[in-house]
């Protein structure tokens, strides 16, 4: 266990600014695509605060701890980390899904969550991606 929390702390130790883009890039990601499930009829959050909750203490230190990972890695993790939230944000009713949406639709109810923690685990590689651009764009640039 103490490996793990060395390992943990030592990838979680990172430059302030990076966090900082992480939190402003996720909150925005997080904030639209509620916007959007809602709009579309798909699914939302119970209340805009869980996007706090979920992408930016949930889904920012995990993209800290495989930033470094290859893509494949990268999902791979994130799919069992978004399996893990999906499957509690349904099972706690803190997310609603709306009745027969386009999900629903397409694959049927009973792989609703399934398709969810398979697309939202795409999350891990695109956004440590979109925040390593990001950051490189504004510090490294100017070095």
């Amino acid at each position: 266990m103490n490996e793990f929390l060395s390992w943990a702390r030592f990838k979680l130790n990172v430059d302030k600014r990076l966090i900082v883009i992480y939190i402003a890039v996720y909150f925005s990601w997080g904030m639209l695509m509620n916007w959007f499930g809602a709009q579309m009829e798909i699914a939302k959050f119970t209340y805009w605060w869980q996007v706090i909750s979920c992408y930016l203490l949930y889904m920012v230190p995990i993209s800290l701890l495989l930033r470094k990972l290859p893509f494949h890695m990268q999902y791979a993790y994130g799919l069992v980390a978004m399996g893990l939230l999906e499957f509690g944000g349904y099972a706690f009713e803190t997310s609603y899904a709306y009745p027969n949406n386009l999900l629903d639709q397409f694959f049927n109810e009973r792989n609703f969550s399934l398709g969810m923690a398979l697309f939202f685990a795409l999350y891990y590689p695109a956004g440590n991606w979109i925040v390593e651009k990001i950051y490189h764009l504004l510090f490294k640039a100017s070095k």
